[in-house]
């Protein structure tokens, strides 16, 4: 299994484990963070940015797929506001891969991985395209001017899912 993580700084050569910010973690324990394949392209945009994603997962309902996914080759979405399409665009990341040996599962949704010990990535790739980045993945990527109405829907579907940065995401219309 390939695990990663994703960061925009380019020279990270340990990662060392870092206290939680999470209220539901252990804040005595230092971790360092990993992501799967699978859940991956749910970080290939800039840190900051607001993000919707979902993908299906063993529960997902067809008509959950009919009704939010576009195409049968899909299984993967990912949205984001228009006013990150920019940032999207000029932003590079670096996909720092991990060998998997000391690292246990956190989240299979989600798809994390931690470590308790301090980590040397075994390689690092540069994406300095991260549309393209996920449309190799087979991820459909939606802009769109506000995310709240999609957070709102996708949290009571049947997807897995996964929302990101929200406190970035541009006010809900009332």
């Amino acid at each position: 299994m390939k695990l990663y993580h994703v960061s925009e700084e380019s020279d990270i050569k340990v990662f060392n484990p870092r206290t939680p910010d999470r209220e539901d973690l252990d804040k005595s324990v230092g971790l360092v963070w990993a992501i799967n394949e699978k859940c991956l392209p749910n970080f290939l945009t800039p840190r900051n940015c607001p993000r919707v994603t979902y993908h299906m997962g063993k529960n997902t309902s067809k008509e959950d797929i009919d009704k939010y996914i576009s195409s049968k080759s899909i299984s993967h979405v990912i949205a984001i506001e228009n006013a990150w399409f920019e940032t999207m665009k000029n932003t590079k990341l670096y996909l720092y891969e991990f060998d998997d040996e000391e690292f246990e599962l956190q989240d299979e949704i989600a798809g994390y991985y931690v470590s308790k010990t301090s980590q040397v990535p075994i390689l690092v790739h540069e994406l300095d395209d991260l549309f393209y980045e996920l449309f190799k993945r087979n991820v459909e990527l939606r802009i769109v001017d506000n995310l709240w109405d999609m957070f709102d829907e996708i949290k009571k579907s049947t997807f897995d899912w996964s929302m990101c940065r929200m406190g970035f995401a541009k006010k809900r219309d009332n």
